[in-house]
């Protein structure tokens, strides 16, 4: 699929170099090339102010299966007058579906059409959410822990008096899972993801499934541990109900293409706020759900422990699995983390390279073992 940037000017979808010359012929690439979402519309500036020209060069360019979601009917009365036209040369469109009959051919859809459905019943199973609550596990990266080197929050005792979970992400499903999931943009709630019991050739059962962080700090703490949830406390709430310690969980909301674009990349205004009136007023470990690394450093040195926990999507009983200490962090950073929008960009090698979190980066704990908490 090609890109909506552009390369030295020019829009990709119009790139006859890159799509032609250097992906079908340099690398000898034998599958087929689509557009982006009405990708061929922003050739143009308006977008599709000059459709005819679009569509023109960008199957000239390269492109075999242009992606029209809506008016198909305007592209193929375009596609067949530049073909009769000879703007598009019958050899281009033979190339084109030469190319997407290869690929059906080769996956088969010709002689077997239909998906196999032979384990449909085994979605959402539970070996496939002990893989994925794994997997957050792993994905972990613990980028502070404690305010002293040698006085360490994590792992956290399990056994308390009273402590406080708080955080707009703390209990809920749909924000640790973000964007591209069961909705396009992806949206808050615990009633986005759904398991499905399946019995050919009917779907005979549909249920709601995942795992909150909060529900996952309830399994993992003693039974004697009282735990207190508040979305957004007050820093007096905070102060005069005396917690052991508090685990804030807080992030960016769900986003997918450019409506995650972002000049500043902080964390939105309710998260800081909970930061500040929790972290000022009891130890804390912050969990940040977010796509990317965002602006932390100003409020840093209020925070006990931070992790990144990135978008652990529906098991979020990986996160508490390892802030209590039942399996140790090992996750490293994948990304260079900034301290201010106004470096990047920045990567490893850069004159200016000086980030908040290098590339690699990660604390290690060790796991703690049963019994000892």
């Amino acid at each position: 699929m090609i890109s909506y940037s552009s390369w030295n000017g020019v829009k990709m979808h119009a790139n006859h170099d890159l799509i032609t010359n250097y992906l079908k012929g340099t690398l000898g690439f034998k599958g087929f090339v689509i557009s982006d979402w009405q990708g061929i519309d922003k050739i143009t500036y308006p977008a599709h102010s000059n459709y005819t020209y679009s569509v023109e060069v960008s199957i000239n360019a390269g492109l075999d299966m242009i992606m029209v979601p809506y008016n198909y009917t305007e592209f193929i009365d375009t596609v067949t007058f530049l073909v009769e036209k000879n703007y598009i040369p019958m050899s281009r469109i033979d190339d084109a579906v030469r190319r997407i009959l290869r690929v059906k051919f080769i996956a088969g859809l010709f002689e077997k059409p239909f998906a196999d459905l032979s384990f449909a019943d085994q979605l959402g199973s539970q070996e496939h959410r002990d893989l994925a609550r794994e997997a957050v596990r792993k994905s972990l990266v613990l980028l502070k822990n404690g305010k002293h080197p040698n006085n360490p929050l994590l792992p956290l005792p399990k056994k308390a008096h009273k402590i406080l979970v708080a955080g707009t992400h703390a209990n809920d499903i749909g924000l640790q899972c973000g964007g591209w999931t069961i909705t396009w943009r992806g949206m808050a709630g615990n009633n986005n993801t759904i398991g499905i019991i399946y019995e050919f050739p009917l779907i005979i059962s549909l249920f709601l499934t995942g795992t909150t962080i909060l529900s996952g700090i309830k399994s993992a703490v003693d039974p004697s541990t009282k735990v207190e949830y508040r979305k957004k406390p007050s820093s007096r709430f905070v102060k005069a109900m005396q917690f052991d310690y508090a685990i804030v969980v807080v992030g960016e909301p769900p986003y997918v293409e450019t409506f995650g674009d972002n000049l500043n990349l902080t964390i939105p205004q309710t998260g800081l706020r909970t930061i500040h009136n929790v972290c000022n007023n009891v130890k804390c470990v912050v969990v940040l759900i977010s796509g990317r690394p965002l602006v932390i450093e100003h409020h840093l040195p209020k925070i006990d422990a931070l992790v990144a926990a990135w978008l652990p999507g529906s098991e979020g009983q990986g996160v508490s699995d390892v802030l209590f200490g039942d399996f140790g962090f090992t996750g490293k950073l994948a990304r260079t983390w900034f301290k201010r929008v106004d470096q990047l960009p920045m990567n490893v090698g850069d004159p200016h390279y000086d980030p908040l979190f290098p590339f690699g980066f990660g604390l290690e704990t060790k796991p703690i073992v049963a019994g000892n908490h």
